[in-house]
């Protein structure tokens, strides 16, 4: 298989039990027990990462909020209990998923498995998209404004991705939260409104043409 997790958390007992189970899976294995050896470990570009989210320190959500700019590979956090306020914050900061302790070893990796399939498909695709002075390489997956990057985070791109392969479309949050976080994700789609704000901020310090338009009461759509 192939695949390399990065597996982190501050539970050496929980570390182990995981590296244990996805070694005998065929995964390849990094680990981390704290922030700053995250941020090390992130360099031999993990293609997911298990991040629990209560370490002492710099914790989940500012380790993925440090990374997530420069990091494309799915997070999903490990957590022993979850809040809806937690869930957002998550999300917001470029997190893929919640999988909350105790978990079945075999859902995790059926959940593992399900994101490396989505990244594949992504990989996959070779195709480009001109909006005007904008440019939409799907294969790198960067949002060019007149030859200059606007440095969207992956769940960003995500759902340029999927406005702007249905241009003129309209999704409602609830839709974009399907297709871009998946159905079996847990968490809500109040989390898309403010990923879209942040797309519409980064395009719109390079243009101030508009590309992702509201339309009210129904959703948002790209337009042609």
């Amino acid at each position: 298989m192939g695949f390399k997790v990065l597996i982190a958390d501050d539970e050496k007992d929980i570390v182990e039990m995981l590296s244990a189970f996805f070694t005998g899976k065929g995964y390849d294995i990094l680990t981390a027990y704290n922030g700053e050896e995250i941020l090390r470990k992130i360099e031999k570009q993990p293609d997911i990462i298990l991040l629990d989210v209560n370490m002492p320190g710099m914790d989940g959500f500012e380790v993925c909020r440090r990374v997530r700019d420069y990091v494309s590979c799915p997070i999903l956090f490990l957590t022993a209990r979850i809040e809806d306020a937690d869930k957002v914050k998550g999300f917001s900061v470029g997190g893929d998923d919640y999988v909350v302790k105790p978990f079945s070893l075999m859902e995790l990796e059926a959940r593992i498995q399900a994101h490396l399939r989505r990244e594949a498909r992504h990989q996959n695709q070779a195709k480009v998209k001109f909006s005007g002075e904008l440019l939409v390489d799907y294969s790198e997956r960067v949002v060019y404004v007149n030859g200059y990057a606007a440095g969207l985070a992956k769940k960003e791109f995500d759902i340029v991705e999927l406005l702007s392969q249905n241009a003129g479309q309209v999704f409602d949050k609830e839709r974009i939260y399907e297709k871009v976080w998946g159905y079996d994700s847990e968490g809500d789609s109040s989390v898309v409104a403010e990923h879209i704000r942040r797309i519409r901020v980064k395009i719109g310090v390079l243009t101030d043409k508009v590309h992702i338009e509201t339309v009210w009461g129904c959703g948002y759509k790209w337009l042609k």
